[in-house]
């Protein structure tokens, strides 16, 4: 009889989530870098927000809420970001935000990502489920930003470029 003891291994581990995620990250990134700067800031379709409200949206999200997690200081929601008049702001932006988030993500312990956190005082749902919904929130708007691109037509990066 064997009595050895088996340890499982996550099917994924808090490491190569963070990789995916700034995958999806360097992705969304390489859509903004494409986008014409007047288009960026103003073309829409069907009543949609510009492609820099969607990213401002995004930023926030991410950056703003791993931040309330790490710190649980919640804050409201607010992503005007009246300093992003260029699309060199917004890339800056873009990147400021994924350094954060590199430094905050890593900061969540394990037990950490199962208590409910009530993000920018709207949101109750365990961190992971919080993450997760960053995540899913900037697929989301970034395959908008591809149907904006099409409709321009340019070409959008690869979907599985993302690295």
């Amino acid at each position: 009889m064997n009595t050895a003891t088996t340890i499982e291994r996550p099917i994924i581990s808090t490491e190569e989530l963070l990789n995916a995620w700034k995958g999806h990250r360097n992705l969304t990134r390489k859509v903004i870098e494409v986008f014409p700067e007047k288009d960026l800031f103003s073309f829409s379709v069907g009543g949609m927000r510009p492609f820099v409200d969607l990213c401002k949206e995004m930023i926030t999200v991410s950056a703003g809420g791993l931040k309330q997690i790490i710190t649980g200081v919640i804050e409201p929601f607010e992503d005007a970001m009246p300093q992003i008049k260029e699309k060199a702001d917004l890339l800056q932006a873009w990147d400021e935000a994924t350094e954060q988030i590199s430094i905050y993500f890593p900061q969540i312990s394990a037990e950490k990502f199962h208590e409910d956190i009530n993000l920018f005082g709207e949101y109750k749902f365990p961190v992971i489920e919080n993450i997760q919904y960053f995540i899913d929130n900037e697929i989301h708007h970034r395959a908008q930003g591809y149907v904006y691109l099409r409709a321009l037509g340019i070409e959008p990066p690869f979907f599985w470029d993302r690295y």
